[in-house]
């Protein structure tokens, strides 16, 4: 089947002046005039046009937030606000999550007049990315269209080869598979979205509210990003780097050696940096050197994530003060776990303590 920039098939009338074989999907007259103008204004206004892509399969809630952030009129932000539409790239009914099918407005050939593609994550990620949805996307990137992807939609990024090189984010329950399907990016699986050459891409699906509001805030300014947050009552801002809810699943039976040693220094050790304590199931500079392989980061880093994870389990419980706390698991002293604390998630030992204790409580 292919697709071409007119009016559904279902809108289209025969010779005998009877609609075709969706008949039963017979539409009105102002209906069909309804997608003409939504076609129309696709390429006639010289505001960006935003595309978010349907698929088999769809997931309706991160497809609801592009709809949400790109879709709805906003006449307070002017003439030069977003314009949206959406393209199947796949041919037939479109099953979407919740038991429903969508009818698309175009096909993918809208991909060549988007100025911003958005993948609103992927039907799944061992699900292959078709070669000529690949081909679109480096040609638009190309051309100097924007891509951005939410949750596993950075699968369809990486299979364009558009990310090698660089860093990038998606769900961390997906951040293995990626890193090991792509060893050329660096996957980044404790941040809230990252940007690389007009490229952006999300983790989880809430992450990607936090991406397109910080897409705004690049194009609009900060005014109309948290203008939009607060019509869908959403923080104004959440720095990128700051994944503050998110705890990082420790895999300490992973077969990698470097791993291993890290985990027994880790969980032994209560002076962290005294590196003569080092156990001897390698050497330290095999260990600094193989160390990425494994976990993507360097020893330090990974340790002293380990370490913030281990203190955040410890303020919920409300046992210990943080000074007591900083020394058990080895970070040495309140003021460098509120250091620590503030540099990786953004918030203080005690924001943190009281945030999660009202999650636990409730």
């Amino acid at each position: 089947m292919a697709w071409s920039l007119r009016p559904p098939r279902h809108f289209v009338r025969t010779k005998r002046g009877n609609t075709n074989e969706n008949a039963h999907r017979r539409c009105s007259r102002s209906q069909y005039h309804d997608v003409c103008s939504l076609r129309a204004a696709a390429f006639s206004s010289g505001s960006e046009l935003v595309v978010a892509l349907l698929y088999d399969g769809l997931c309706t809630f991160e497809f609801g937030i592009v709809a949400e952030i790109f879709g709805l009129p906003r006449p307070e932000m002017g003439e030069t606000w977003y314009r949206f539409a959406n393209c199947a790239i796949d041919e037939g009914p479109l099953r979407a999550h919740g038991g429903f099918v969508v009818t698309p407005d175009f096909g993918p050939e809208l991909i060549d007049e988007a100025d911003i593609i958005v993948v609103p994550r992927w039907s799944g990620i061992d699900e292959p990315v078709p070669q000529s949805l690949i081909d679109l996307l480096r040609k638009a990137h190309k051309r100097g269209a924007r891509l951005a992807s939410i949750c596993s939609g950075a699968f369809v990024l990486a299979a364009t080869g558009l990310l090698d090189g660089s860093t990038a984010t998606t769900h961390w329950r997906y951040a293995e598979a990626l890193r090991s399907r792509h060893a050329n990016i660096f996957v980044d699986d404790a941040s809230l979205y990252r940007t690389h050459e007009r490229i952006f891409t999300s983790a989880g699906s809430a992450a990607g509210i936090d991406l397109l509001i910080e897409i705004v805030r690049q194009d609009f300014g900060t005014e109309a990003a948290n203008s939009v947050a607060r019509r869908i009552v959403m923080p104004a801002h959440r720095s990128a780097d700051r994944l503050s809810f998110w705890s990082a699943p420790f895999r300490p039976h992973t077969n990698h050696p470097s791993r291993r040693c890290s985990t027994e220094y880790a969980l032994t050790s209560k002076r962290p940096g005294r590196w003569s304590e080092w156990p001897q199931c390698m050497s330290l500079r095999t260990f600094i050197r193989r160390f990425p392989e494994a976990t993507g980061v360097p020893p330090g880093d990974w340790l002293i994530g380990q370490r913030i994870e281990a203190a955040k389990d410890l303020l919920i419980d409300r046992r210990q003060s943080i000074d007591e706390i900083a020394t058990v698991v080895g970070i040495g002293s309140a003021d460098t776990l509120r250091h620590h604390f503030k540099k990786r998630i953004g918030l203080s030992p005690k924001a943190d303590q009281d945030q999660f204790s009202r999650i636990k409580s409730a």
